[in-house]
């Protein structure tokens, strides 16, 4: 599509929804990285080169993707694996670290070369990851409405505000909601900024080494966590809006720009689910066909904070946390719906789906791994079990 074309097609609504994405995505996590960066040794420095090329692989991917396949496809960093990462470096060095990243990369590489992830994603039944979607996102339907018990100003004017957009300008109503609790904040003085403010910082290469204990006893880990806590989720979340994504393509150049820049911080790229959902909603154009547009002009966002040198990820931490789940929360609210419908939709995967939509809500972990692959897990063997024997006889 020539550039003149593209931006003849924006819409304010889709500028929104890339705004939005790119801000839960970096305050939801930002802090996070910080941490996984200081366990593994990194300066200041090199913590402000670390989101640097998350920021610039989340925008040349998510605006890649978007732009090549025409679908709203926006990528994340794993949240879950920089968690890991944040409490199991204990005794790896920084270029162990670095190695970690190589190995852990190269295995989803492999993934998607092969097409093994996308063989299982395609055998599941949408409502199943409709369902895991839909538990996913109850999370922040809940911390949203939870929020008016901790403070009840911010959260009670953002979600009226919410209400009346709805009512009157209802295309507008995030940014509507985005504005009114931007200004209470601001007349509060509620920014807190809880690490330093780094000025530019350009990735650094650090020479990976690698140790077997350590490749074992965090980079497989970080593998696994990465693929059933991040890719899956996120191959799901397309899968449930209707999008016919090539899995192994994404899986594959996701990885491999990981790949790539392992050795200066970039310690994931994964396929995202709760970011990208933001963009897929009717609310961000009504033809479904054009909400990639969205998705791209988040990725545009990360590519501007990604050159900031991670001062503007450390400047969204600065936010209240309140407003964060609020916002994502009332954001994520027609997607959840959908997702619940559409779950709920066939009678004979109705239980499994069920199933699936408890278990990922739980938020339950084992053996380290998040709720989301556990409740796709337990969807599938329902499904498995209670389907009806003619639908045993055509998988079989």
């Amino acid at each position: 599509m020539p550039a003149g074309s593209f931006v003849l097609q924006i819409r304010f609504p889709m500028i929104i929804a890339g705004f939005i994405a790119t801000l839960i995505g970096y305050a939801s996590s930002a802090a996070i990285i910080y941490q996984a960066a200081t366990a593994a040794g990194a300066s200041v420095e090199q913590i402000g080169g670390w989101l640097t090329a998350l920021g610039l692989a989340m925008g040349i991917s998510s605006l890649g993707f978007s732009l090549w396949y025409r679908q709203p496809i926006l990528t994340a960093w794993s949240t879950p694996g920089a968690a890991m990462l944040a409490t199991s470096l204990d005794g790896v060095t920084l270029a162990q670290t670095i190695g970690i990243f190589i190995f852990s990369n190269a295995l989803i590489v492999l993934c998607g070369m092969t097409g093994l992830f996308a063989r299982l994603m395609k055998v599941i039944p949408q409502a199943i990851t409709a369902a895991m979607l839909a538990g996913i996102l109850l999370r922040f339907g809940l911390e949203a409405f939870g929020a008016l018990q901790v403070d009840l100003p911010l959260c009670g004017i953002m979600c009226l505000s919410w209400l009346l957009a709805r009512r009157l300008l209802p295309r507008y109503a995030i940014i509507i909601t985005l504005l009114a609790g931007l200004l209470l904040t601001l007349m509060r003085g509620d920014l807190h900024f809880t690490q330093p403010l780094m000025a530019l910082s350009w990735p650094q290469f650090v020479m990976p080494a690698f140790s077997l204990p350590a490749l074992l006893g965090v980079g497989l880990p970080f593998f696994l966590v990465t693929m059933a806590s991040q890719n899956a989720p996120g191959i799901a979340t397309l899968q449930a809006q209707g999008y016919n994504a090539p899995v192994s393509a994404l899986i594959g150049w996701s990885g491999f720009l990981a790949l790539l820049l392992s050795p200066f911080g970039g310690f994931s790229v994964c396929i995202a689910a709760i970011t990208a959902a933001i963009c897929m909603g009717d609310e961000v154009h009504p033809d479904r066909s054009q909400r990639w547009i969205a998705s791209a002009i988040a990725g545009l966002f990360y590519l501007l904070a990604g050159v900031s040198g991670g001062a503007v990820g450390l400047l969204l931490t600065a936010l209240p946390p309140v407003l964060i789940h609020t916002l994502a929360g009332l954001a994520l609210l027609a997607t959840l719906t959908g997702s619940i419908q559409r779950a709920l939709q066939q009678a004979e995967t109705r239980d499994a789906a069920v199933i699936t939509f408890l278990v990922t809500a739980s938020g339950i972990s084992l053996a380290g791994v998040g709720a989301p692959f556990w409740g796709l897990i337990a969807g599938i063997v329902a499904w498995l079990i209670l389907m009806p024997r003619k639908a045993h006889s055509a998988v079989s």
